[in-house]
């Protein structure tokens, strides 16, 4: 099987196997960045001292998982997204419930996921469309669980839509399904999960920013489905798919993001490929051309996450190195100001980053002690 890593923003809801420091930088005007103010960075900045987290996830909330099983979440609390049961701001991390068995947590625009250790999932925020997967849609300010089965092994969501992929490889989906995004060979929106056709082999979930999704099968072959409009399905066309449909033929796809309209993916053999749209260069090619079918970023081999945001991209090497490029008005590149790039620059001189997310104007990212 593949190195699989989040399909929806970097290797966040992927734990690492190194617990370490969490570092954030970019846009904070609602906390997001976890330094207890509103105060963006334009280069990363520890969040606390402590050593111990596994993962990070970022969006106008964020949240962060610890070694030891617990849960943290931070930002924006609008329409109860931070889960703390109530719609409060918050600038520093604060515990979610008491538990000790959270496994992986998604933060999406306006609503997130989470599976435990015993395969259950649960999910809170906006519910609109159905996103929360609880037969309606209301909305929840702390975790709900999503009926009441214990086979989930990972979930990514976004705005509109939730994507996940069960301990029997299925795949399913829920939320709006307008542009085709949920798979299901229409544009019918589900308030509960629905499997997407009848295979077993999916591996990762891909949700594509709210109105793509997909996933890498366990033989890595990528497959997308939903809205098109500047070519993020790879298939040298803009034409909207409510199906799953094949990117290529290749078997080799290893960590793939898609967000909105911009994928970035690498290979088994190390390379980054990009495609979709073009615009503040966060395809990494030097330009802001868009491209419908892959294009490969330059000629190195060590790459081995990729994420793509709103308005930006990144990458992690096998060095342990950070590569960030496109738009940086909030500094989320970490570049130390706001100077927007179509290449990739290494963001400071570190080589023992171990994890990254991002959102449209924010990075998190977790580094070895």
């Amino acid at each position: 099987m593949p190195n699989l890593k989040r399909g929806m923003m970097g290797s966040a809801g992927v734990p690492t196997s190194t617990p370490g420091a969490l570092w954030t930088w970019g846009g904070n005007s609602q906390g997001q960045l976890g330094h207890g103010t509103v105060v963006l960075a334009s280069s990363p900045v520890q969040v606390g001292s402590l050593t111990t987290w596994i993962l990070g996830t970022i969006h106008s909330s964020s949240g962060a998982v610890k070694d030891d099983g617990t849960a943290w979440t931070w930002g924006n609390g609008t329409g109860g997204g931070s889960g703390q049961g109530d719609v409060i701001d918050r600038s520093s991390p604060v515990q979610l419930g008491s538990l000790t068995n959270w496994k992986t947590i998604v933060i999406g625009s306006n609503c997130s996921a989470a599976i435990k250790t015993d395969g259950t999932l649960w999910t809170w925020g906006n519910g609109a469309n159905g996103k929360l997967g609880h037969g309606d849609t209301i909305s929840r300010s702390s975790p709900v669980q999503v009926g009441s089965l214990t086979d989930w092994a990972k979930v990514d969501a976004y705005s509109d839509f939730t994507i996940a992929v069960k301990t029997d490889g299925t795949l399913w989906t829920w939320g709006q399904g307008s542009s085709g995004r949920l798979g299901h060979g229409d544009k019918i929106s589900r308030s509960s999960p629905v499997q997407v056709g009848s295979l077993t082999d999916w591996a990762q979930p891909i949700c594509g920013g709210g109105i793509s999704g997909g996933g890498v099968k366990t033989d890595g072959t990528l497959w997308l489905f939903g809205q098109n409009g500047s070519g993020p399905l790879g298939q040298g066309n803009t034409i909207f798919v409510s199906s799953p449909v094949q990117v290529g033929s290749l078997t080799d796809w290893s960590s793939v993001s898609l967000v909105n309209d911009v994928v970035m993916a690498i290979k088994t053999d190390g390379t980054l490929w990009t495609w979709g749209s073009g615009a503040d260069g966060r395809q990494g090619r030097g330009n802001v051309v868009a491209a419908s079918s892959p294009i490969q970023v330059g000629s190195l081999t060590t790459w081995s996450t990729a994420f793509s945001a709103s308005n930006f991209s990144g990458a992690l090497k096998t060095d342990g190195t950070i590569w960030t490029w496109g738009s940086n008005n909030y500094g989320q590149l970490g570049h130390g100001g706001t100077v927007t790039t179509s290449s990739p620059v290494q963001v400071g001189s570190n080589t023992t980053w171990l994890s990254i997310d991002s959102s449209r104007y924010a990075t998190i990212a977790t580094k070895s002690a």
